[in-house]
């Protein structure tokens, strides 16, 4: 249980960043703000904590405003909505629990091997590209980052590894195997100047976010 929990608070703490930085459309946001009571919600369950009564946006309902039937009527919605997901998960684990038993038996580690062949961007500066894999049911990184350094004439930096850029991602357990979904991520990171609105000064060597891309691998 601490486990889940802590999982849990993880997604929280970053969707909790998403919200604060101010740059998810009014769509997302709100998508976003449901998952987050959702979770808050799902967790004051599981730890035998009181069940706040929400309405269909997420906010937490005024007893002074609100009837007595309406609050009984959406407290037992949102403790049937609860119950449902938490026999789900139940459901979902021991299935999972099944087909990992012969697994989990074993002590091995498994590896994942990365052959890099090209890369097909239009920056016009120097890049550095951090692949790594990602869970994106718990939304989080599982592996460390392959770094390759790619050169603005759309060759490696490293020349000598042209057409030879491979990686391996080891330690990689029988839980990870299991997972519902494995995704590799690819961020780019441009590495060059920013000319100031004058259109005359400018720093070198900046590192800045530039893109990402993402292939699912199961």
């Amino acid at each position: 249980q601490f486990r889940h929990v802590q999982q849990m608070t993880y997604s929280l703490i970053e969707w909790r960043s998403q919200i604060l930085s101010g740059t998810l459309p009014k769509d997302e946001l709100a998508e976003l703000k449901k998952k987050v009571t959702a979770k808050i919600d799902y967790g004051n369950r599981i730890l035998g904590l009181d069940l706040v009564v929400r309405d269909d946006n997420g906010n937490i309902l005024d007893p002074d405003e609100t009837s007595t039937i309406s609050l009984f009527k959406c407290h037992e919605t949102a403790s049937k909505r609860i119950d449902e997901r938490i026999q789900e998960e139940k459901s979902l684990q021991q299935n999972l629990d099944l087909r990992g038993q012969p697994v989990f038996n074993t002590t091995h580690t498994y590896s994942l091997y990365i052959n890099f062949k090209n890369f097909v961007c239009n920056i016009g500066e120097d890049a550095e590209l951090l692949m790594s894999l990602y869970d994106p049911d718990l939304s989080k990184f599982i592996s460390e980052n392959y770094l390759v350094r790619w050169g603005s004439n759309g060759m490696p930096k490293e020349i000598e590894k042209l057409n030879n850029l491979q990686a391996v991602f080891t330690d990689l357990s029988s839980s990870d195997l299991i997972r519902p979904k494995i995704s590799l991520v690819c961020q780019i990171v441009r590495v060059g100047h920013m000319e100031l609105k004058d259109g005359k000064k400018h720093t070198c060597g900046l590192r800045r976010p530039f893109g990402v891309a993402g292939k699912r691998l199961r």
